[in-house]
């Protein structure tokens, strides 16, 4: 009997015309060993080799990583594909689907693949993988994944052209590999793109070369005086400069300072920490705010767009100002009948449980692993503090929850995950606010899974919403709430809420048409 034939009639798939199914692999078979020979014999069956083992998706997704953005998302979620096809074909299929590869007398043996492979011909791994990869990366950019498409196309017409399989074992090797991409496609952070930087104008006095302002100067912000003095005098000639002294309280200098007569404006030279106490004082009094980044991350320079002093400057003396939400924050610590209340203001975020722990580590990473990217520092510095971490007990808005991170962002923050980077609206007078839980059973392999996969977002652990005030008491003991990266222990109740539109600064967003919605 015909190998070719007794090869074909080993699968019996119930309801197929197995007979037709046959009968056209061969005729295939046929016309590709007819081809005349060419230089595409010896292509076929280079490609063919460099795609075994998924060598070449690996060296192509190692190129595209050397690019950040959606070319180094693309090659991971295409090699993720890659994957799960290569699984599936070997672990699964080859050996529920038994079938031999076509007989050397088949195609001429000068292009027979040697050695011929020893598993089943049913399905096509070359192809599952070459099709996983291609629709993998397409998903995240279908410019990439089109141009990759061709290639895909031809690892799988080479399977037949050295021999290697039937045309119906590549035709179901694609098929799974288009499957694999799309099941993976669920496991993928959606990569929403945050939306372009918006701001509301705001009045504001225009000061020129500073008069009427008082800038406050924290010597502790990594500069040094001398420099600071003398950025200051170049950037603001007309105004007054006080430098806090070691035992000066920030909060309590910008009040005497706001109080002077003739005083219009106050500044800040400093950290988020400085800066969030003279924006109380300024929300207080209906001063508009002048920021400089004199700190370690600068964090509200950045999202008022203040990064750069000299256009700061340029702000202040034409008068262009936005508006800005301020986050309040009521803390009660100590004896339950009788707590001692202390109140702060939150500029960015603040925070229970290991958020912090979480972001240290990923800052740690990027300084040491640039090329990693924030993503992929942030998801290896979660899989390290999940696996180490407990839970905190706590009631939030009343419900009892056992958490492992609350954070609360003064804004909606983006990427939607578990560390987000940037606040392109400063006014839309909300809290964002994001949970994990440790309730559910298997929280931890759960919440380890979602961010290996990247599917934090959607993983029955991670609870999202937004709201305009949010209250959080301890369920046994006192909690340690982290506000802009000050930290506060001993709390045990406290109130987070949104007061819209509480803080005018200076910024050169100002200039700019309302785009506010």
């Amino acid at each position: 009997m015909n190998p070719s034939r007794l090869s074909v009639r080993r699968l019996r798939p119930p309801g197929i015309p197995f007979h037709v199914l046959a009968g056209v692999d061969r005729r295939i078979v046929r016309a590709v060993g007819a081809l005349p020979a060419g230089p595409w014999d010896r292509a076929f069956s280079w490609l063919t080799r460099a795609a075994t083992r998924s060598v070449l998706w690996i060296a192509i997704a190692a190129g595209l990583s050397t690019r950040k953005g959606p070319p180094r998302r693309a090659a991971a979620h295409g090699l993720l594909a890659v994957a799960v096809a290569s699984a599936g074909v070997n672990l699964i299929a080859k050996r529920l689907l038994p079938r031999t590869r076509p007989h050397p007398e088949s195609l001429p043996a000068y292009r027979f693949l040697h050695p011929q492979p020893t598993s089943s011909s049913l399905p096509s791994g070359h192809s599952a993988s070459a099709v996983a990869f291609a629709a993998g990366v397409g998903m995240v950019s279908p410019a990439l994944g089109a141009a990759l498409a061709p290639l895909a196309a031809g690892v799988a017409y080479s399977r037949v052209h050295t021999g290697a399989h039937w045309p119906s074992d590549v035709v179901l090797g694609s098929a799974l590999g288009a499957g694999a991409a799309l099941a993976t496609r669920t496991w993928w952070p959606r990569q929403e793109a945050a939306p372009e930087p918006r701001s509301t104008p705001a009045p504001a006095p225009a000061l020129e070369g500073g008069e009427g302002l008082v800038i406050v100067v924290n010597p502790l912000s990594g500069s040094t005086e001398e420099s600071v003095r003398s950025s200051l005098a170049t950037l603001f000639p007309r105004a007054e400069v006080h430098e806090l002294r070691e035992d000066e309280d920030a909060l309590d200098a910008a009040r005497a300072l706001a109080a002077r007569p003739g005083v219009q404006a106050l500044g800040v030279w400093g950290g988020d920490g400085t800066v969030g106490a003279i924006a109380g004082v300024c929300a207080e009094t209906r001063l508009p705010l002048v920021v400089l980044p004199g700190g370690t991350f600068n964090h509200f320079a950045r999202d008022v767009g203040a990064l750069e002093p000299d256009e700061v400057a340029e702000a202040v003396g034409a008068g262009h100002a936005i508006r800005c939400d301020l986050g309040r924050v009521r803390v009660e610590r100590g004896a339950l009948e009788k707590p001692d209340v202390s109140h702060a203001v939150m500029l960015n975020t603040g925070s229970i449980g290991v958020y912090p722990n979480l972001v240290r580590r990923r800052d740690h990473l990027l300084r040491r692993f640039p090329a990693l990217g924030k993503r992929a520092a942030a998801a290896l510095a979660a899989l390290a503090t999940f696996s180490a971490s407990t839970p905190t007990r706590l009631a939030v808005d009343g419900g009892r929850h056992r958490l492992w991170i609350l954070f609360i962002g003064r804004g909606r923050y983006w990427p939607r995950d578990l560390a987000p980077l940037e606040r392109p609206i400063v006014d839309d007078g909300v809290l964002d606010l994001r949970a994990i839980g440790a309730g559910p059973r298997f929280a931890r392999l759960r919440v380890l899974g979602a961010v290996a996969t990247g599917t934090t977002e959607k993983s029955p652990v991670t609870h999202m919403w937004e709201a305009g005030t949010l209250d959080v008491a301890a369920r046994k003991g006192a909690l340690i709430l982290a506000v802009d990266g000050e930290v506060i222990p001993g709390v045990r109740r406290a109130t987070i809420t949104v007061e819209p539109g509480a803080l005018t600064v200076y910024s050169p967003r100002g200039a700019e048409p309302d785009q506010a919605d």
